[in-house]
């Protein structure tokens, strides 16, 4: 089964990119939240990575929407592999964790996802 998770972190965020997108690539369910990436507690994802059984994939739009750290999106795409489930970014389309390559190229943009984060928090404390 394929699972879609959709992140905004504000209420003022449209989530009607994400959820297009989610569709199309052929989600049974999707599960919206509408808070923070820095936020701890994150309970549509909880309720997400509950439902996820072997054999099924998670799809988000992109890395940002799933993890904002490095350490964070190693730990949840491992934890899903170590059950036998796949993950899958829309917007990166060369991650895909069922593959050897995929695999490798989801390191490589968890990198860069965490990099532009840092970016984007210096530019927004400079003004």
């Amino acid at each position: 089964m394929l699972i879609g998770y959709a992140r905004v972190s504000r209420d003022k965020q449209e989530t009607a990119l994400q959820l297009d997108a989610l569709d199309k690539a052929g989600c049974q369910r999707v599960y919206v939240e509408k808070l923070s990436g820095a936020s701890t507690e994150r309970p549509e994802l909880e309720r997400c990575l509950d439902t996820l059984r072997e054999g099924d994939t998670l799809i988000v739009w992109h890395l940002d929407r799933l993890g904002r750290s490095i350490k964070d999106l190693i730990e949840i795409v491992s934890s899903l592999k170590r059950q036998g489930i796949g993950f899958r970014s829309l917007t990166q389309s060369d991650i895909d964790t069922t593959t050897a390559n995929g695999a490798l190229v989801f390191h490589v943009f968890a990198a860069l996802a965490e990099y532009e984060r840092a970016r984007l928090q210096e530019r927004t404390r400079a003004g």
